[in-house]
């Protein structure tokens, strides 16, 4: 005889609250730079934004860049008076027979001190264009060159403040092997602090702001060196979430 099978056992929910995960950390990026103070004593470290400091640099977009940089300075004012240009007498040099030299009409030909030039450069533009998205990006392939290069060094925002004297600087310089390399000092914003007073008689210091920053004079500098809060006023600018 068949015996009948034993009821299933419900389980028990258990009135115990449950545990609520604790919220995580945004990840950080795993790149940081050694900050010093003016003494050449470390300070720290900041955190470098990985979409900056660590992307694919492409050469064709970095020459190219280049290029545009290059070609917008020029100026173009150079000029040149041609034969028409030139203020001399009409009269004719002498006659055009019997003295057995070229026939010449006027002393304003090209051919005589003083006249027209040939074929000279005359004024114009010289203007190349390359959009906001290849700025910014042949900007962050510079930076990512220089980080991988080991030519981006950090300095504290101490330093921004006290008495300017340009031997502080110096002595930065020399503490980090600097001396005599062409430094760039990226600052949060250019304004009268004692670090811009200190750095006016380095010749091979040049001083820039975090927003005005851009590929050539990352490229044309052997050092950079970043202010600690320049780091974030550089990521703020151009890292806009809010853009297409």
């Amino acid at each position: 005889m068949a015996t009948a099978a034993a009821p299933k056992k419900t389980p028990v929910k258990s009135s115990a609250p449950k545990k609520v995960a604790a919220p995580t950390k945004a990840p950080q990026s795993g790149l940081s730079l050694s900050v010093f103070d003016i003494t050449g004593k470390a300070a720290g470290s900041v955190d470098l934004p990985k979409e900056i400091f660590d992307i694919e640099a492409s050469p064709r977009l970095i020459a190219h860049y280049v290029k545009v940089y290059n070609t917008n300075q020029r100026q173009g004012t150079v000029s040149t008076k041609t034969r028409a240009m030139v203020q001399s007498s009409t009269r004719t040099i002498y006659r055009q027979k019997g003295t057995g030299r070229a026939r010449h009409g006027a002393k304003s030909a090209p051919i005589f001190v003083g006249g027209g030039v040939a074929f000279g450069p005359q004024p114009r533009e010289y203007h190349a264009s390359i959009n906001k998205k290849q700025r910014r990006r042949a900007l962050f392939a510079a930076l990512t060159i220089a980080f991988k290069n080991n030519q981006l060094s950090g300095l504290s925002d101490s330093a921004l403040a006290g008495e300017p004297k340009t031997a502080r600087v110096a002595g930065f310089l020399k503490s980090r092997d600097l001396t005599g390399k062409k430094t760039l000092l990226v600052l949060p914003k250019i304004e009268k602090n004692a670090i811009v007073m200190s750095s006016r008689n380095i010749q091979s210091i040049e001083v820039t702001d975090a927003q005005s920053l851009n590929a050539y004079v990352v490229l044309s500098a052997r050092a950079i060196v970043f202010a600690e809060s320049a780091v974030d006023i550089l990521k703020n600018h151009f890292l806009k979430t809010n853009e297409n």
